[in-house]
């Protein structure tokens, strides 16, 4: 797939997650406000940081897949991963603000709730439609390697679980027990405090371009692959969006003539290149000499 019709792909689920987030708001914060559920108001919430979440994700993979200018050497790829760190800032503010409620709640005995069959019919249709466009943004992500929408399908497939635990918080409303529905908006923001700590590792690493784990190696076993290289060293690399960045340094036979020192250099980017999807590479050839570095170092 060309990159035009890879961009237009990532934008258009992209989009398609944008509208659901907005129907799924707008259906949970006028059922949620008629029952009186704590449970949906925190999902309604969570699904408005969701719809500002999927909107980041738009904007930053129309802009991600730019080329390198003037003023970006490295292209705009990290804008995704910006991305994936400003919806854990977003997943974060929706925590205080549920704990706190739902704190507030069990301590004042404030928990009767009013359950209709439209809190049903919300809440599983939010399972339904989470599922669908997690599915959608995880295969789209794999695909075209997109922090940003995987950030989005990760976040989404957490959702589905939130919503299934409201969901019994309302079925145990129904047969009496109120307290259910403060206690399912806990257990709504422990899952989302996990997601969390999982897209913001992720996406910190990145941004302080922490080498992608396991690649290193691969890189050393593909370097071995190839018979003429004595030795490789000082090894670089660095993740921006769906690219990887690959700096590194071979020692090739001394006797051998620039074209010849070239050729085994552009065969091991061809390596790279099918086993790094959108891999960036840069190696520098230097004579092996009796006691050169050794590899690793």
């Amino acid at each position: 797939m060309n990159t035009e019709s890879a961009v237009k792909e990532k934008k258009t689920v992209a989009l398609v997650s944008v509208l659901a987030a907005v129907f799924l708001t707008a259906s949970k914060t006028v059922i949620g406000v008629l029952t009186g559920s704590l449970g949906i108001l925190a999902e309604a919430l969570h699904s408005g940081l969701d719809l500002l979440a999927a909107l980041i994700t738009y904007f930053s993979v129309r802009i991600s897949d730019r080329p390198a200018d003037s003023d970006h050497h490295f292209g705009h790829g990290k804008i995704e991963n910006l991305s994936a760190l400003i919806e854990t800032i977003l997943l974060l503010v929706t925590c205080v603000w549920i704990i706190y409620e739902a704190v507030h709640r069990l301590v004042t005995g404030r928990v009767h709730i009013e359950v209709t069959y439209w809190s049903y019919i919300v809440v599983v249709t939010s399972i339904v439609v989470d599922f669908t466009r997690s599915r959608a943004l995880m295969k789209a992500a794999k695909k075209h390697n997109s922090q940003a929408l995987e950030a989005d399908a990760l976040h989404f497939s957490t959702d589905i679980w939130s919503s299934a635990v409201v969901l019994v918080g309302l079925i145990c409303a129904n047969i009496g027990w109120h307290y259910a529905d403060a206690i399912a908006a806990l257990v709504v923001a422990a899952i989302v405090i996990y997601v969390c700590i999982k897209l913001g590792k992720r996406a910190i690493a990145v941004l302080l371009d922490r080498a992608p784990e396991g690649m290193l190696e691969t890189i050393y076993e593909t370097a071995r692959e190839i018979p003429e290289i004595a030795t490789a060293h000082d090894i670089r690399i660095r993740n921006a969006g769906a690219d990887v960045f690959v700096d590194m340094c071979i020692h090739v036979d001394r006797t051998l003539t620039i074209d010849q020192a070239h050729e085994i250099s552009h065969r091991l980017e061809g390596k790279l290149h099918q086993k790094i999807k959108r891999c960036i590479v840069h190696v520098h050839e230097e004579p092996e000499v009796e006691e050169g570095p050794e590899e690793g170092t």
